[in-house]
């Protein structure tokens, strides 16, 4: 079966190894791809499947389909230490979410502004790098377009 994962924020597509980030860097954590996302004001985080969330943090989520694959969409790097500060939750934990509905507001400017990169890594979780394809890895990327397929 092949998962289509949607891009969660608008933005420049970037490839996983140019996040400044040695752990989404070196796909620690998984493989994927990135967005710079759009500076333009207040944006939402989507989505990027369907299926029910499984952690919800202000600055990262984790979305599990209902065959069990896991994809972590991270609002920037080490935006935890902003304690939430900057993010509005538009959705709860073990809510069960359609592929492109709202997750958190957050505004990408603001964790610049505090000297922080708001790159979002999205990380198919559990999976091999040649379970990817089609991914957008340069270029502009609008929120809801196919960022990756997985083949789970």
């Amino acid at each position: 079966m092949t998962l289509s994962v949607l891009a969660p924020v608008s933005g420049v597509a970037v490839r996983l190894s140019d996040v400044p980030d040695q752990a989404f860097a070196d796909a620690l954590v998984g493989p994927g791809a990135a967005i710079d996302p759009a500076r333009s004001g207040r944006g939402t985080a989507l989505a990027p499947v369907d299926g029910t969330v499984v952690k919800l943090y202000p600055h990262a989520y984790v979305v599990r389909t209902a065959g069990g694959a896991g994809v972590l969409v991270h609002l920037g790097i080490d935006t935890v230490q902003l304690a939430g500060a900057g993010f509005e939750l538009l959705t709860s934990e073990n809510a069960e979410v359609r592929a492109g509905d709202p997750m958190v507001a957050w505004e990408p400017a603001v964790i610049e502004h505090d000297g922080r990169s708001p790159i979002c890594p999205v990380i198919a979780l559990d999976a091999q790098a040649s379970a990817l394809s089609e991914a957008v890895e340069e270029g502009p990327v609008a929120a809801g377009d196919v960022l990756f397929v997985w083949d789970v």
